[in-house]
């Protein structure tokens, strides 16, 4: 039997701005869920990242389902109701558009779904950032699939040996899907040229070329072109399975080490290091840091194990204590150069429309030639 597992997440409120949102909003979503997903969902697991309430669920319904994604999609405006019932900031605020058509992708909501037979054993890692862009995953997927020196099953399993797929979008293309597909360790530049955007290009899936099956997918939507201002940073969501023919939990989990700096961070206008924290972490200093929080999970038939939080060990107390460092080291030089983020991606209308109007007083001064 074939299980697709999806994961959905929204912003729809958040106390005190831009922190969590409230446990009465994440009661509703939980209690919607189990009332209205009787006879559709196999399993459901709810629980936030900052300011995101995410919605794993367990199907066979395929992915894009529009029962699935409807039944997300109106979980997240019960949520939104409670959020206005309790005046909190920013309600249904991911919910860019008023009526439901089909799937949540291009409505606000990021999502990513898998649908695959299932092994004897199916361990998977759920990821859920905040404050941060689509491509805060390149570098450690990039890592983990890609160099031995954190993967080193590339060299020690022949299962992972034969590479693997990447799918890498354009996610400044708006007119469609413009992707382009990969394969490694032979393209391996060509993966590491395109996933050093962060800003443009990002890995929307990887597939194993042993057996052609998808190792993970990561939301790839882009709020700004959908609403076509700003409305919150994208905060991507990741489902990774691992072990065997994929790499191991370790492996995967190990890029996060480094606290690379994404963009994001306060009005998502800055970089910052994305700090890897526990399950149901708010958000705390400049709207930030950028996080990422991770749950291993087994299932069979599509029922889940116990979750565990990855990152609640005492490693990763080291780990943000050194994004903490990074993250002040970088914000004490404010909006200084490659402190907040370029031009082109700067999305916060106040600064868009003073460059703007700037631009239109430049003039091109005219050369005197001094006469001979």
């Amino acid at each position: 039997m074939k299980i697709t597992l999806s994961i959905i997440k929204a912003d729809v409120g958040s106390i005190g701005g831009h922190i969590k949102p409230s446990e009465t909003m994440i009661r509703r979503v939980k209690e919607f869920i189990a009332s209205e997903g009787k006879g559709l969902l196999v399993d459901s697991f709810v629980c936030h990242t900052g300011d995101d309430i995410s919605i794993l669920s367990t199907h066979t319904q395929g992915v894009d389902s529009p029962r699935v994604h409807k039944l997300c999609w109106d979980a997240f405006k019960a949520a939104t109701e409670v959020a206005r019932q309790e005046g909190l900031y920013g309600a249904g605020q991911d919910l860019l558009k008023d009526a439901f058509s089909g799937n949540v992708r291009g409505l606000g909501p990021a999502s990513a779904e898998i649908e695959f037979i299932e092994r004897e054993a199916e361990p998977f890692l759920l990821f859920m950032a905040d404050k941060t862009e689509p491509g805060a995953y390149n570098l450690p997927l990039y890592l983990a699939f890609c160099d031995p020196m954190f993967a080193p099953g590339l060299i020690l399993s022949p299962k992972i040996k034969k590479g693997f797929r990447f799918t890498i979008m354009d996610v400044n293309h708006t007119e469609g899907d413009r992707v382009v597909e990969l394969d490694t360790p032979e393209n391996l530049y060509d993966v590491a040229a395109l996933l050093r955007d962060n800003h443009r290009f990002v890995v929307e899936s990887i597939r194993t070329r042993s057996t052609g099956e998808v190792a993970a997918v990561v939301s790839t939507s882009r709020l700004h072109n959908i609403s076509g201002k700003y409305s919150g940073k994208d905060d991507p969501v990741m489902l990774v399975r691992v072990q065997s023919q994929f790499p191991a939990t370790g492996e995967m989990l190990a890029p996060f080490r480094l606290a690379h700096y994404v963009s994001g961070f306060s009005r998502g206008s800055h970089h910052g290091p994305l700090m890897p924290v526990k399950i149901n972490s708010p958000i705390s200093v400049f709207d930030g840091p950028p996080i990422v929080s991770c749950i291993a999970f087994s299932m069979k038939d599509g029922k889940f194990a116990e979750p565990v939080d990855a990152f609640d060990h005492p490693f990763w107390d080291q780990v943000r204590e050194i994004a903490s460092r990074k993250a002040i080291a970088i914000r004490e030089q404010g909006f200084f150069g490659p402190a907040m983020v370029g031009y082109e991606e700067l999305e916060y209308g106040g600064i868009v429309d003073t460059l703007r109007e700037l631009d239109a007083r430049f003039k091109v001064r005219q050369e005197v030639r001094a006469k001979s």
